[in-house]
């Protein structure tokens, strides 16, 4: 019998460090998306593509949605926004480990304001940190939100229930033919990914009032054959006192942070890696259109 393919975008939304890349990845099988215990890690959208036998799935991950206090800001939940408008369903992500937030119902506004939205999954994540006897309590919370969602307990990270849930997915796709070839698992070159990985390494070597003020440029990104890759990039910060702890004491954080990101960047590249870190000033550049797209992010509306 032929296999009826289907192909369809979900678009991955939720506010930001509830998970959603660590979920893409999780159904993937493999790393494409850069995660790290902070929120705001994703800051452009990136898709991830599933291709099976019978399906092609293209997730498209977007940054947390939030109230915004610079330029930056305004440009990831536009980012995000403009997902909700051409996705065959909305997987709304949500930390089960805590009551409904404010920016969780920035999203609930945004869906309001669809003329015709699509069918909504409500993925409850994290329900690895809740009792048993706590989840049906959390999921009514959620519920309540969204009302009409499909709500589906997991937990991305220890990979429970990941199943039921691809499957939920599928029946919601459309018939149809693929999008991508079927070994193309994300619209990024390793360039791009190299990037997010080495702002991925500072978010999670860095104190709290650093990290976010950071943006990375790959200036230099060469093959050299069996030898690996050779890759020369920028940490961009905002003030002189956070390039100093960048930096850090002799040179230590910088050497950290370089050597956590090499190590995630051979594992996606599966080759040896030569990475080279400076670290510059360009003063409040979140609220600098022209530093913003010279960054990769697009013009503001």
């Amino acid at each position: 019998m032929e296999i009826e393919f289907r192909a369809g975008y979900i678009a991955v939304m939720g506010r930001p460090n509830v998970g959603k890349s660590t979920l893409i990845n999780a159904l993937l099988g493999q790393k494409v998306a850069a995660v790290s215990p902070r929120p705001q890690t994703t800051r452009k959208m990136q898709l991830g593509i599933l291709t099976r036998t019978d399906v092609q799935i293209v997730f498209v991950d977007t940054p947390g949605l939030h109230k915004p206090h610079h330029k930056l800001g305004y440009h990831m939940n536009q980012n995000a926004a403009e997902a909700l408008e051409d996705a065959d369903l909305i997987l709304f992500v949500v930390d089960g480990s805590d009551s409904p937030h404010d920016d969780d119902r920035i999203l609930v506004d945004l869906l309001l304001e669809l003329k015709k939205p699509p069918p909504v999954i409500l993925a409850i994540n994290k329900i690895d940190r809740l009792e048993q006897s706590d989840l049906s309590a959390r999921e009514a919370e959620f519920q309540e939100l969204v009302p009409e969602a499909t709500p589906s307990q997991i937990s991305a990270s220890h990979g429970y229930y990941l199943n039921d849930l691809l499957n939920l997915l599928i029946a919601y796709m459309p018939k149809g033919e693929a999008f991508f070839p079927e070994d193309q698992v994300t619209d990024l070159y390793e360039r791009e990914i190299a990037a997010d990985l080495i702002r991925a390494a500072a978010l999670l070597c860095l104190r709290d009032e650093v990290p976010h003020a950071i943006a990375i440029r790959v200036d230099e990104f060469t093959e050299r054959g069996e030898k690996g890759v050779y890759i020369a990039a920028t940490i961009f910060v905002e003030r002189d006192s956070q390039k100093g702890i960048v930096i850090g004491s002799g040179a230590k954080m910088l050497k950290r942070i370089g050597i956590t990101a090499r190590l995630e960047i051979e594992k996606m590249s599966e080759r040896k890696v030569f990475l080279q870190l400076r670290v510059k000033v360009r003063k409040n550049w979140r609220d600098d259109e022209k530093a913003l797209r010279r960054f990769g992010y697009k013009s503001l509306k």
